[in-house]
């Protein structure tokens, strides 16, 4: 099956099935410990269930990579999924309508295919590796800001030190905490946003593995802090820090954040 019709299957399978914990106690309930080291909430559970169970009837990897159950070896004869069930489980417990299904699909080391669904709209992110990034179909580009003080920056907020942000905070135009790490990578690949910044260095390879593909294909660029090329490990409990903008921001953001 093609890849992109089987995670629209599947993001409609986690839409149906979480659909009643959505700004619930029920839906925040921690149900175990995850492969990632933090706690799974049921409504993470609930959604990763529906991912394992098609993949478990619909052959198309050999390896599932999830947050929060680690390693799952699969009936596929080749290929590795990245899955985040739910990306931003706070929003979605909260009511808050950004949060996300992120699918990655990798051969050999190297991302190929990308798909994010925002489960609070009916609005996908897709990209293939050299064929461009699409939002509900239709082709997407990073903005054509140049200047940091008429750029918008979303960071992510949770348990990070924001003196290391300060300095570019004085200079850029307008911040934004959105939660959600893989849609705001898809954000700034959307041009709604010129750069994402996720300094906290818990920031794994199923967070950012679509949405990293998703902006490059659409012309923007991601790298760790200092500018070099992320290199993530498939161990869900070791993290990153990542930089994200259209391209045309990149250098001036790192300066302000060294």
């Amino acid at each position: 099956m093609d890849f992109f019709s089987a995670c629209d299957e599947m993001a409609n399978d986690v839409l149906e099935s979480i659909s009643d914990l959505v700004g619930t106690e029920e839906g925040g309930i921690t149900v175990r410990m995850g492969a990632d080291l933090t706690p799974t909430k049921k409504i993470d559970q609930v959604a990763e269930d529906c991912i394992v169970k098609y993949l478990q009837e619909n052959p198309l990897c050999s390896l599932l990579i999830s947050e929060e159950a680690g390693n799952v070896t699969m009936t596929g004869e080749q290929g590795t999924i990245f899955l985040d069930p739910v990306d931003g489980t706070f929003n979605a417990l909260a009511g808050i309508p950004f949060y996300a299904l992120s699918l990655a699909y990798a051969e050999e080391g190297i991302i190929r295919k990308a798909y994010v669904r925002n489960l609070a709209f009916d609005e996908t992110f897709t990209a293939e590796i050299g064929a461009g990034a699409r939002c509900n179909g239709r082709v997407i580009h990073t903005s054509t800001v140049a200047n940091l003080d008429e750029c918008a920056v979303s960071v992510y907020g949770r348990k990070f030190n924001p003196s290391g942000v300060m300095q570019l905070g004085q200079k850029i135009r307008r911040w934004r905490l959105l939660g959600a790490s893989a849609l705001e990578l898809c954000y700034v690949a959307s041009g709604r946003i010129d750069a994402f910044i996720d300094l906290r260095g818990t920031l794994r390879i199923t967070d950012a593995a679509a949405g990293m593909l998703i902006c490059a294909e659409s012309g923007g660029r991601v790298t760790d802090i200092n500018g070099k090329k992320i290199q993530f490990p498939n161990d869900v409990s070791v993290g990153r820090c990542l930089i994200a903008t259209n391209g045309i921001l990149h250098h001036k953001v790192i300066e302000y954040l060294r």
